[in-house]
C-alpha cells in the first residue's frame, strides 16, 4: 500500500484521533496555565511554607519522564475515584507542563525591571494593580516565544496518552500499524499530521508575536 492510499483509507480514524489530540492538548494547557500561575505564585512567595513545597513540585515534575507520572496518576486514580483514561491523560499533561509554565512565568515576572513596579506603587498603585497594569503586560511580551513553544510541546507530548489506551492521534495510528502490518506507512502519516499541526501552530504564534511586538513600539 503506498503513502496516499494509507492516507485516504486512514482518514476517518486519524481525523477522529486528531480530535482527540487537540482536546487533549487545548484541556491540557489552560489547566496548565491556571496551576503554573499558582506554582510561579508560590515559588516567588517569601514565605518558606508556599516557596518550598513549589520547588519540590518543580524539582519532582521537571525531574521525571512524563509517561512515568502519567501511570501514576492514572493507576493512582483509579484506586481512589472513577476517572476515564482521558481526564487522566489531562490532568498528567496538566500537572506536567505547569512545572515547565511555573518557570516560564516567574521569569517573565523577573525579567521585568524591579523600577516599574516601585514606580508604579510610588503613584499610589497597589502590588496587585502594579503586578496587573505594569508588570504583567511586558512579562507577557518577554514569555510570549516560551509560552508558544511550551504549547506545541504539549502537542507532541499528547502521544503519550496512547499508553493508557486514550484512542488519539498515535493510538489510532498503533492499531492501523497492528491490522494492516504496515507500520512504517501509518506512523509516517501520523508523523504527518503532528508536523501538519506544529507548522500552522508556529505560523500563528509568530504572527502573534509580530503583533504583540508591533504595539510595544
Amino acid at each position: 500500500m503506498s503513502v496516499l492510499d494509507g492516507f485516504k483509507n486512514s482518514a476517518p480514524l486519524m481525523l477522529e484521533g486528531l480530535k482527540i489530540t487537540l482536546e487533549l492538548a487545548v484541556l491540557g494547557v489552560v489547566f496548565a496555565l491556571v496551576l503554573g500561575l499558582l506554582v510561579a505564585w508560590m515559588r516567588m512567595s517569601r514565605l518558606a511554607v508556599l516557596r518550598l513545597p513549589a520547588q519540590g513540585y518543580l524539582a519532582l515534575i521537571r525531574g521525571t519522564p512524563l509517561v512515568a507520572q502519567l501511570f501514576v496518576i492514572y493507576y493512582g486514580l483509579v484506586t481512589l475515584v472513577n476517572i476515564s483514561a482521558f481526564w487522566s491523560a489531562v490532568i498528567g499533561l496538566a500537572v506536567h507542563n505547569a512545572a515547565y509554565l511555573a518557570e516560564i512565568f516567574r521569569s517573565g515576572v523577573q525579567s521585568v525591571p524591579r523600577g516599574q513596579s516601585e514606580s508604579a506603587r510610588s503613584l499610589g498603585m497597589s502590588k496587585t494593580q502594579a503586578m496587573r497594569i505594569v508588570v504583567a503586560p511586558q512579562a507577557f511580551r518577554a514569555i510570549l516565544p516560551s509560552l508558544g513553544n511550551q504549547f506545541i510541546i504539549a502537542i507532541k507530548d499528547t502521544a503519550v496518552a496512547s499508553f493508557i489506551t486514550v484512542p488519539e492521534l498515535f493510538m489510532q495510528a498503533q492499531k492501523l500499524a497492528a491490522a494492516t502490518y504496515e507500520p512504517l506507512t501509518y506512523y509516517l502519516i501520523s508523523a504527518v499530521y503532528y508536523l501538519v499541526i506544529v507548522l500552522i501552530l508556529t505560523a500563528l504564534l509568530r504572527r502573534l508575536e509580530r503583533r504583540h511586538t508591533r504595539y510595544a513600539i
